[in-house]
């Protein structure tokens, strides 16, 4: 809920003039929120979907709940481990004619009411890698803008299990994990960072300066792409046995540095300021609903 703080030596009238030009945070008309229940053993399906005026999305981890209604990079969110594991279902309604872009909104509203979410914003130096271009310059064209459309929001599918990870945005955009390959479709640069970060030991940067929207592939060797398989399930919550957590463990990744060089970008490791949202508290059990 919106709360309003009000000095005492201003009086109640600074609060009711506050009160009275602060444009209150959109909410959901009603909406549901439930553990998820469990899945069949290392697999996962995740969904979010909007049909009409009913959105609905499911088994994704309170971490990716909040990232997504402030808007977060992977490494901009600090909080407790807990919040990594603990897996809820939403299902809501959203206001007549209410416009999609504030449904993020909507979700910050639901978030701070039914999980009492408490947060402040700081700034720390961040490890991460940036992804520039090559000396040989971009190797990629990008798409004809007619097939180039922009992901629908809130109709994204993923699973993902021993085989490998798949994520499906809509109108021809996807990425997937498998087979010893990390590929693109319909993705703008700036998108793949921020898929690949789910899988790497940090969050990845886009500073190629590469509008547009491509196609590519990389290749990995089997050990790096296991280790990067393992860091996403890692990051998801999953718990692994001891064995699969020394398996990374040194493990350099650098056949996605060198595929990533084919295509003409390269990764680099740097320390970077970023705005960073710390979770100071929040319920593990939501209000009822």
């Amino acid at each position: 809920m919106n709360r309003i703080c009000v000095l005492l030596a201003s009086g109640a009238l600074c609060g009711a003039a506050f009160a009275q030009t602060k444009t209150p945070r959109p909410e959901f008309e009603v909406a549901s929120v439930k553990p998820s229940p469990a899945q069949a053993p290392n697999q996962a399906a995740v969904g979010m979907h909007i049909d009409g005026a009913q959105l609905r999305m499911n088994y994704l981890p309170l971490r990716d709940y909040v990232r997504m209604a402030y808007r977060l990079k992977e490494s901009q969110l600090a909080g407790p481990d807990w919040i990594n594991s603990a897996y809820f279902d939403i299902a809501a309604k959203l206001p007549e004619a209410a416009p999609r872009d504030t449904v993020l909104d909507m979700l910050q509203s639901l978030l701070e009411e039914r999980f009492e979410l408490k947060a402040h914003r700081e700034t720390r130096e961040i490890p991460v890698y940036v992804l520039i271009q090559a000396k040989t310059g971009l190797k990629l064209q990008p798409l004809p803008e007619a097939t180039g459309e922009p992901p629908r929001s809130f109709d994204v599918s993923a699973e993902g299990g021993p085989a490998g990870v798949t994520v499906n945005f809509g109108t021809g955009s996807s990425f997937s994990l498998s087979n010893n390959k990390f590929t693109v479709k319909n993705l703008t640069i700036g998108e793949f960072c921020d898929a690949i970060s789910r899988f790497t030991d940090k969050q990845v940067v886009d500073l190629a300066n590469a509008p547009g929207r491509y196609n590519f592939s990389v290749d990995l060797t089997s050990e790096d792409y296991m280790a990067l398989l393992i860091r996403s399930a890692i990051k998801a919550g999953v718990t692994l046995p001891p064995e699969a957590r020394r398996m990374i463990d040194g493990v350099s990744g650098e056949s996605l540095f060198a595929s990533l060089q084919t295509v003409g970008l390269k990764m680099e490791s740097r320390k970077t300021p970023m705005d960073v949202m710390v979770v100071d508290q929040m319920l593990k059990t939501p209000k009822a609903n």
